[in-house]
């Protein structure tokens, strides 16, 4: 008896075991695209709209009929203000169904490449055998596939042990986790994420050279990510701990001027405030 039957039965086995269609990867990534389109439209109309009413303001503050502009002013302000929230809202919404999909697909996009490795060692295997029976290939692949099982772990998983570590207050731990995850996982969704709370694991040590360091790598790696406004934002409260004032006050403008209208720049804001009191 030949090995390419054994080849072609086993091989069969593997890709069915795995049931991860191509078809639903696709799906997810054109529902992801479509959910960062629809954000972008609407961070769009937040701009605008914040940009309408501080024209109001500035309308308000030049007219020579206080009472009637305050009248006028407040009206549209209120409106202005709920158009605001319930964009704030949708977008929170989008921003979450992204970070659930993108995850769910690093986990299956893994399972595949973990699944083509395992059938490659599968393939190597079976041809060592050469002309064996299918006992033999059972014994020779079963064992060391159930030891590889057993020390895998998908992207979602050993992002979230580390940040449950963090969360109890184990900063070494998590620290480890999340470095250990952007070794293991360095292009899959939270990779950026991960690299953010390495900075939190420094920042809450009172490591803030560290923490600076690991939060911008943030903005050098993964300029593209969400995770950005944020990261600015813990240079300068880390600069601040670090009693480098100048430096904290760069740092939180940056994040006023590049990041207007965002959570993050009005803590930025705030803080500014703070220090020059």
């Amino acid at each position: 008896m030949t090995t390419k039957p054994f080849l072609a039965i086993i091989s069969c086995l593997w890709l069915l075991s795995a049931c991860v269609p191509q078809a639903e990867i696709v799906k997810m990534s054109t529902d992801i695209s479509e959910q960062r389109a629809d954000v972008k439209a609407t961070k769009e109309q937040v701009l605008n709209l914040q940009k309408r009413l501080d024209t109001l303001n500035t309308n308000v503050k030049g007219t020579s009929d206080t009472q009637k502009a305050l009248a006028d002013y407040g009206a549209k302000s209120d409106q202005l203000a709920t158009d605001i929230q319930i964009l704030q809202g949708k977008l929170e919404e989008n921003n979450f169904r992204i970070a659930e999909l993108s995850q769910k697909l690093d986990d299956k996009s893994f399972k595949i490449a973990e699944l083509s490795a395992r059938t490659e060692e599968l393939e190597t295997k079976v041809k060592s055998v050469g002309a064996g029976s299918l006992m033999a290939v059972t014994a020779l692949t079963g064992t060391g596939d159930k030891k590889s099982a057993a020390k895998t772990i998908e992207p979602s998983e050993a992002y979230r042990q580390a940040k449950n570590d963090y969360d109890k207050g184990n900063f070494d731990l998590a620290l480890a986790g999340f470095q250990n995850y952007i070794a293991q996982f360095p292009d899959t969704s939270l990779a950026a994420a991960a690299q953010y709370w390495i900075g939190e694991c420094y920042s809450s040590k009172k490591d803030y050279t560290k923490a600076i360091e690991a939060f911008g790598s943030v903005i050098t790696s993964y300029p593209k990510s969400d995770k950005v406004p944020g990261a600015k934002l813990k240079i300068g409260l880390s600069y601040l701990n670090a009693k480098n004032p100048e430096k904290a006050r760069e740092y939180l403008n940056k994040v006023i001027q590049e990041h207007r209208g965002t959570t993050e720049a009005e803590i930025a804001a705030d803080r500014l405030r703070k220090i020059s009191n």
